[in-house]
């Protein structure tokens, strides 16, 4: 019997130590005793993210800048008489570019203001009209508008070439520029004064700002006979293709010899042709008075062509910038009773782009 109990007691001892040990916390593998609180782990730091950047909407009245190539045109129109037609509408022209009809993006038939040169030859053919020419220039300073401006050069031979009077307003400063021209020995090199006059109004132009463009002219009086340029013919045409400026001229031929060659033109057949091409291929008119007498009307029929003209403005719809030469003719409907009208404007265009040949400069 007591045998017994004291093995109850044995077994009711073990239970307990066995107890006792389980309950008893124990380390795991890393020394960490599972009881205890945990620390919370370490947030890691925040890393930096890029989010791409919404493009801005356009809005309806934002100005969207597009590189076109507008090109601008001064359209005379006349009839069969030679007389302007001023009352025309944008529907009655056309503008064709190398055969393909052009939408027109600009019109106006409102005085532009204009920036044109004078070229006067001093040379010996020209003293018994110099008084006069200086007169008819002064006529046609006095009927400028105060927005036009003028440049008044005189020239002789390609190393008399002078700029007496830059672009000026100024009437006053205009007109003793026209005073201070005198007659003078030389071969007349034409071609030379016409190149360099044009450049220089390009030029002046280009120095402007964009609101602030004017039509472009160059009257040029002359006997038309070159003697001694360093520019060929073929240069100067050139630079008119590339040009704006429209060029009136007043040619005194009547003085140069009518006797020509066997398959050559006379000296005054010549001169006649080559100024009248001048005038057409820009755009202008030519006139050949045969006295001084004359340059009165002139110049005043000059200065009323310069400012009734047609602004024309288009986009080419051949937007290639290679540099090529594109032809331009513009076609006016007849009037009401089949009336003949007749577009005068420059012959084309030299597209943007391409290689700008060098020019040499002039010897002196």
């Amino acid at each position: 019997m007591k045998r017994s109990l004291y093995l109850l007691t044995l077994l009711f001892v073990a239970a307990l130590l066995v107890s006792a040990w389980f309950a008893k916390p124990v380390a795991n593998a890393a020394g960490v005793d599972p009881t205890a609180t945990p620390t919370p782990a370490p947030v890691p730091a925040a890393t930096s993210v890029v989010v791409p950047t919404p493009k801005p909407t356009e809005t309806p009245d934002e100005i969207i800048k597009i590189d076109t190539e507008l090109v601008n045109l001064s359209v005379r129109v006349v009839d069969r008489n030679n007389r302007p037609i001023n009352n025309l509408q944008q529907n009655e022209f056309k503008i064709y570019e190398d055969g393909v009809d052009q939408q027109i993006d600009f019109f106006s038939k409102s005085d532009v203001p204009t920036n044109y040169g004078m070229v006067i030859d001093n040379s010996g053919s020209m003293r018994q009209l110099l008084d006069k020419v200086i007169e008819a220039g002064k006529i046609l300073i006095d009927t400028n508008r105060p927005a036009d401006e003028t440049m008044i050069i005189r020239f002789v031979s390609k190393d008399k070439i002078e700029i007496q009077q830059q672009f000026t307003p100024n009437k006053t400063d205009l007109k003793d520029a026209l005073e201070n021209m005198y007659i003078e020995g030389g071969q007349t090199a034409i071609i030379d004064a016409v190149y360099l006059a044009v450049e220089n109004i390009d030029e002046y132009e280009k120095s402007q700002k964009p609101a602030d463009r004017k039509r472009r002219a160059l009257i040029l009086v002359s006997d038309g006979e070159d003697r001694n340029s360093f520019y060929t013919e073929k240069q100067l045409f050139e630079l008119l293709r590339e040009s704006e400026v429209q060029i009136y001229v007043v040619g005194f031929v009547s003085e140069l010899s009518k006797e020509g060659g066997f398959v050559s033109k006379s000296p005054q057949d010549k001169a006649k042709a080559f100024l009248e091409r001048i005038a057409s291929q820009t755009g202008g008119k030519a006139y050949f008075p045969t006295s001084g007498a004359e340059l009165p009307n002139l110049a005043r029929e000059i200065s009323n062509e310069l400012r009734t003209q047609y602004s024309i403005g288009y986009i080419p719809s051949n937007d290639k910038r290679d540099g090529t030469y594109r032809n331009i003719k513009v076609v006016v409907s007849d009037g009401p009773k089949q009336e003949k009208r007749i577009a005068i404007s420059r012959a084309g265009r030299v597209a943007d782009g391409g290689v700008t040949p060098q020019k040499p400069p002039i010897k002196n």
